[in-house]
């Protein structure tokens, strides 16, 4: 009962540090009428999950309360897939079919480049960790 109240607190205490981070970065492109942040917080948080699990899958060892406050708590408050599916049905509603297909595409895209690159990063990091160690 311990362990379960400890990772509860350690994803909601890392949750309200992603979601802290979202709302920064949605208000650094508030003056674009694009949705450009939820965009860009979508693919550094894709970038992001991509390299932690990988780092913490090769060789890093935490513990499952640190991986799930990073993936669950930080990137899952930090990510955003409704607010990506309400700016994408804003801009069908508006008429801007076309411009809806490519945030649809653009984001889904690169959210998968970004994770690719990710798990590429955390095994890259991963291995300088174990060479560093010798």
């Amino acid at each position: 009962m311990r362990k379960i109240l400890l990772d509860f607190m350690w994803v909601g205490l890392a949750g309200s540090l992603g979601a802290m981070a979202r709302l920064g970065v949605s208000r650094l492109f508030s003056w674009s009428d694009y949705p450009l942040g939820t965009l860009l917080i979508n693919v550094t948080g894709s970038l992001f999950l991509g390299w932690f699990m990988m780092l913490i899958g090769e060789r890093v060892i935490v513990s499952d309360t640190v991986r799930l406050a990073v993936a669950v708590g930080f990137v899952g408050a930090y990510t955003t897939f409704s607010t990506y599916m309400f700016e994408s049905d804003k801009m069908i509603q508006d008429g801007s079919w076309w411009r809806a297909t490519g945030y649809l595409v653009a984001s889904l895209a690169l959210g998968l480049i970004a994770v690719r690159m990710g798990a590429i990063l955390g095994r890259q990091t991963s291995v300088l960790i174990h060479w560093m160690a010798r």
